[in-house]
C-alpha cells in the first residue's frame, strides 16, 4: 500500500521533545492515542485524550515496568499483514487492534553510560519493549509508520495533515532509520558489556556512528564520503563548534583531527601551536605565548604552512589571530577563543574557526579502527607516553639537560608524524621534518633539506639543524640515518632502540660526539 491512514498510535518517548505537538496534530485527525508513564501523563495534561497500554491489552504494567507492552495485543497489532485474510481473522479472533503509528525513542542508555553510572544503574537503562516495538513496527512498514527520531515529527505530522495518512516511501525511509537506531543502541550496550567483562576484543565487535554530515567529496572528487561521530565525546572534531567559515571537506577533517590531538600531547601551561598539512606536522613549537610559539613553528617550514591547519593548545588572542591570517590558512581550532580574536578571523570569510572547550587527554584508552578489504584492523590509541625517567643513556656523552628537553618534545611530536618519522627540534621548536619516507635516512636526510630551507628563507647563516637534536618514531637498523642526522648538525639522538645493530649505531653515535638516548617505545604511524 501507498498511502496507510493513521487511526490508532502508540506513543511512548524517553525524550519528550515534540511530543505533544505530535499528539495534538494526531489527535486532530481523530487517531486514537495510546501511551505509557510519563508520555502518557504529557499529552493528558496537554488536555488531550489518551488511552494506557495497560487499559488497551487488559494486562497491568508490572516488575517495575519492565513488562508493559510485551503483549500480542501490542504486537500484533503492529506485526499484523493488512492485507493477509489469515492475520486479518487473528486479529478478529483475539480482539487485537491495528496500530497505524509508533513514535519511540529508548531509554537512555548512552548518556546513562556516559554519566559514569554504576553498573545496575545500567542495566536498568537497557531499553527492551523499545526496541522490540521499534523492530515490529519497522518490518511492516508496509503497513506501520515508525517515528524513532523527534527531528521527524515535523516531516510525519506534514504528510498526515496534507493526505490523511503517510507514504510508502516515508515509511520506508522512516524504518531505515529505525533499524539504525536500534542497531546503534545494541551496538553501544554491547561494547560496554564488552568493557565490563574485561574483553579488549570479543567475538563479535558491533560499532555504530551518527552522521554529522554529508561531505561535498570524499579525498578525491569522485569519491563520496560522510562524517560520523561516536558515543566517545572526546573534545576535538566530532565535538567543536564552527565559527564560522565554509563547510570542513573530509581532508580539512582528518587533518584538523590530526593537528588538534598533536597539540593535546602538550599541557596548556606551556602553550604550542602546531601547523599541519596532509595529516603531518610541518612545524610545531612551543613558546613564551602562543604568538611565539606560532611564529617558531611557521619558521621551521613556512612553505608548507601554506593552506594548512593551525591548532593550538590555548585560548586564541588577538595577536597571535593577527598574525595566522597573514598567511593562507584553511582551518584554525583551539579550545578556547576571544572575541576580539574572533572579530579578526572574521575579516577572513572562509577561514574555518573552531573551539573545542578543552584539550583531548593523551591517555584516554578507545579503539581505532581501520578498513581493509574484507574487514577490519582494530588497535588501542596510541596513548604511549615518554617521560625523563625512562630514557636511558646509551653512549659514552649523556645529553645536557636542554637536550633532553628538546629530546623529550622531539619525540611526542614524532608520535604524529607518518613513518617513516624523522624531527629535528632546537629550542622547543621543529627545525626539520621528515615524514613517510621507505627508508629512515630519506627521512632524515629531508628533514635536514628543510631545516636548510628554512634558515634561509629566515636570513639566518647557517641551517636550523645545527645544534639540534634528532628523534626517530622507530629504531635505526643502520648507522646511515643517524650519521645523516649528525652531518647536519644534530647533536643528540632520541630513539626507541631495539635494532639487531644497536652496537653498530651506538659505536657510530660516540665517534661522531652525539649522546643517544633509547626510549624502549616505537610510536609507528602508517
Amino acid at each position: 500500500m501507498d498511502k496507510v491512514t493513521i487511526k490508532r498510535a502508540l506513543l511512548s518517548v524517553s525524550d519528550k521533545t515534540g511530543l505533544v505537538e505530535l499528539a495534538r496534530a494526531l489527535a486532530d485527525k481523530g487517531v486514537e492515542l495510546l501511551s505509557t508513564g510519563g508520555s502518557a501523563k504529557a499529552i493528558r495534561d496537554a488536555g488531550l485524550p489518551v488511552k494506557e497500554v495497560a487499559d488497551h491489552t487488559g494486562f497491568p504494567e508490572m516488575m517495575d515496568g519492565r513488562v508493559k507492552t510485551l503483549h500480542p495485543k501490542i504486537h500484533g497489532g503492529l506485526l499484523a499483514l493488512r492485507d493477509n485474510k489469515d492475520h486479518i481473522k487473528a486479529m478478529k479472533d483475539h480482539d487485537i487492534g491495528a496500530i497505524d503509528l509508533v513514535a519511540i525513542n529508548l531509554y537512555p542508555f548512552e548518556a546513562t553510560v556516559a554519566s559514569g553510572a554504576d553498573f545496575k544503574t545500567c542495566i536498568e537503562n537497557i531499553d527492551i519493549g523499545g526496541p522490540a516495538m521499534v523492530r515490529s513496527a519497522a518490518k511492516n512498514h508496509g503497513f506501520v509508520t515508525i517515528v524513532t527520531d523527534p527531528s521527524d515529527y515535523a516531516t510525519v505530522i506534514a504528510e498526515i495533515s496534507e493526505t490523511g495518512g503517510t507514504t510508502l516511501e516515508t515509511r520506508r525511509r522512516l524504518a531505515a532509520k529505525a533499524y539504525s537506531r536500534t542497531g546503534s543502541y545494541d551496538a553501544a550496550i554491547a561494547q560496554w558489556f564488552a568493557a565490563q567483562n574485561g574483553e579488549t576484543f570479543p567475538d563479535r565487535l558491533p560499532f555504530a556512528g551518527e552522521k554529522v554530515q554529508e561531505c561535498r567529496y570524499g579525498e578525491n572528487p569522485h569519491q563520496v564520503a560522510a562524517f560520523y561521530k561516536n558515543a566517545e565525546n572526546r573534545p576535538g572534531i566530532a565535538t567543536a563548534v564552527q565559527h564560522q567559515g565554509k563547510e570542513l571537506s573530509y581532508n580539512n577533517l582528518n587533518d584538523t583531527d590530526a593537528a588538534f590531538e598533536l597539540v593535546s600531547e602538550f599541557d596548556q601551561s606551556v602553550p604550542t601551536v602546531a601547523i599541519i598539512k596532509h595529516a603531518n606536522p610541518c612545524g610545531v613549537a612551543m613558546g613564551a605565548s602562543l604568538l611565539d610559539a606560532y611564529n617558531k613553528a611557521l619558521k621551521c617550514d613556512p612553505v608548507s604552512a601554506f593552506g594548512g591547519i593551525v591548532a593550538l593548545n590555548g585560548r586564541l588572542d588577538a595577536d597571535t589571530a593577527k598574525e595566522i591570517i597573514k598567511v593562507f590558512t584553511e582551518v584554525i581550532i583551539a579550545p578556547e577563543v576571544t572575541d576580539e580574536a574572533k572579530e579578526i578571523i572574521g575579516a577572513k570569510k572562509n577561514l574555518r574557526l573552531l573551539t573545542t572547550g578543552g584539550l583531548a587527554l593523551p591517555t584516554q584508552a578507545a579503539k581505532m579502527i581501520k578498513s581493509v578489504a574484507g574487514g577490519y584492523l582494530v588497535q588501542n590509541r596510541d596513548t604511549g607516553r615518554v617521560t625523563l625517567d625512562d630514557l636511558k643513556v646509551v653512549t659514552k656523552r649523556a645529553p645536557t639537560d636542554t637536550e633532553l628537553k628538546d629530546m623529550l618534545f622531539a619525540f611526542q611530536v614524532g608520535k604524529h608524524v607518518k613513518s617513516n618519522a624523522i624531527v629535528y627540534v632546537r629550542d622547543g621548536m621543529t627545525v626539520g621534518i621528515g615524514a613517510g619516507q621507505m627508508n629512515r635516512r630519506d627521512s632524515s636526510r629531508i628533514a635536514a633539506i628543510r631545516a636548510g630551507e628554512a634558515a634561509e628563507m629566515a636570513g639566518d647563516a647557517e641551517s636550523l639543524a645545527k645544534g639540534s637534536v634528532v628523534a626517530s618514531d622507530a629504531f635505526f637498523p643502520f648507522a646511515d640515518g643517524l650519521l645523516a642526522a649528525a652531518e647536519a648538525g644534530a647533536t643528540a639522538v632520541i630513539q626507541p632502540g631495539g635494532s639487531m645493530r644497536d652496537d653498530e649505531v651506538i659505536t657510530a653515535a660516540d665517534e661522531a660526539g652525539l649522546a643517544m638516548v633509547f626510549t624502549g617505545m616505537r610510536h609507528f604511524r602508517h
